[in-house]
């Protein structure tokens, strides 16, 4: 990447709904629908283009608080009990990071009821029009019977959501819905299998210009969204990002590459959006099946971040983190002259920290133990030897940045668990 490179905000945003929709066939294109819901009412409503940009990033990540599939599934009925918590946990994965602090904030209020006006705020904060649409959206999409021909459905849909205006609904949105119930194309594109291309093409003029700030800014948002969903791994990508950068300078690489190495050892485990939770926390061995769905997520993360403009080196050095040089590796199988070195970095560094760090399975492994394994990855022909002496020779380093990493990580955790609902 360039010293400073124009990204796709959008894209990416999209194939990460893409990949979060994937944890079950319950889920598939709700992030979709709703981003796409919400941008066709604020059309309806004549809204600026920056308002309607920042509807479609909130649609399209309103649900990412969610940490559970439990939690995905039960936002699905049209009524949520207790639906503030996933809202908030949203809006503190998403705040920090400066490009989404505003669909961070219409997240946040986004199962905010209208309630003859009283919702217009909450706790002395104003609610901004825009969750009010997205309240909208969510809830007509999950009417949608996917099983059913969805023009069949519009009136008995249409007829549900305008019984809720005034009380769950703004009924001057609820007006705007009203303008695009008789619209074939509307009802066909929600449920259309393109609808992330019809998406991404009302969004082709938005990139933005990331600099190298801005990019780890971004990877860690997007460390957070992956980790957190899990007590299990909530220190896992901060501790790959540490270790590889610190592997990377003491290699003596460019400056440039390794902060760019930092990202992709934040970003390295996107595919396990995809993953339901209760694998992630199994206390025992996984199943063979399981073991398969666990096998998607480097290729997911390469899916994923492929598609995207600008991305093509991190694409590599994140995803390849479970290839091996023999070729042994999964789930390209690519031999040890086809992995760089950045991606040879990172498979260390993601070896290191998941064999040091305690899992439900298991506690994390002590020095001695962690150095014959790495070595003897090294002698079976899986690890590189030039990486894991650097690791070794500076071993005592090593650790107390990912510890150090691990305390930092989990911490930030505790305070996303721990969020007060401001409702």
């Amino acid at each position: 990447m360039n010293e400073r490179s124009r990204i796709p905000l959008f894209d990416l945003i999209f194939l990460l709904s893409d990949t979060m929709d994937m944890v079950n066939p319950a889920v598939v294109n709700h992030h979709y629908r709703v981003a796409y819901i919400a941008s066709a009412i604020a059309s309806e409503l004549r809204l600026t283009p920056d308002e309607k940009a920042n509807l479609l990033l909130a649609g399209a990540l309103h649900d990412c608080g969610a940490l559970s599939l439990k939690e995905r599934i039960n936002v699905l009925q049209f009524e949520v009990k207790h639906p503030h918590l996933h809202a908030e946990q949203g809006y503190s994965l998403l705040s920090a990071f400066r490009p989404l602090q505003r669909a961070a904030t219409l997240i946040r209020y986004h199962h905010t009821q209208w309630e003859w006006g009283e919702g217009s705020s909450v706790g002395g904060l104003p609610v901004p029009v825009g969750s009010h649409i997205l309240h909208l959206a969510d809830r007509i999409a999950v009417l949608v019977n996917d099983r059913r021909e969805v023009l069949s459905q519009t009136k008995a849909i249409h007829r549900r959501i305008e019984e809720q205006s005034g009380r769950m609904f703004v009924p001057q949105f609820v007006e705007a819905f009203g303008g695009l119930v008789n619209r074939e194309y509307f009802w066909l594109d929600v449920l259309s299998p393109s609808l992330g291309s019809i998406l991404s093409r009302t969004t082709q003029s938005h990139t933005m210009e990331l600099g190298r700030d801005e990019l780890l800014g971004l990877g860690d948002t997007l460390r957070r969204m992956i980790d957190y969903r899990s007590p299990y791994t909530a220190t896992h990508s901060m501790g790959v990002a540490v270790v590889a950068e610190k592997l990377a300078r003491t290699m003596h690489l460019p400056d440039g590459q390794c902060q760019l190495m930092k990202v992709a050892g934040q970003i390295h485990d996107l595919g396990k959006l995809a993953i339901p939770r209760e694998i992630l926390e199994k206390p025992a061995s996984l199943t063979t099946k399981e073991k398969q769905l666990m096998h998607r997520h480097p290729y997911l993360t390469y899916r994923t971040l492929e598609a995207v403009k600008g991305m093509d080196e991190l694409s590599s050095w994140a995803s390849f983190h479970h290839e091996r040089l023999d070729g042994n590796g999964y789930p390209f199988h690519i031999k040890a002259e086809g992995l760089s070195p950045g991606s040879r970095i990172m498979a260390v560094a993601d070896v290191f920290t998941a064999i040091t760090e305690d899992r439900p399975y298991r506690k994390g492994m002590p020095r001695r133990e962690t150095v014959q394994t790495l070595e003897g990855m090294v002698k079976a022909n899986a690890l590189d030897g030039d990486i894991v002496s650097t690791l070794m020779c500076h071993f005592d380093d090593f650790n107390a940045a990912r510890m150090e990493a691990r305390k930092t990580s989990s911490g930030q955790y505790q305070q996303l668990v721990g969020t007060q609902v401001h409702c």
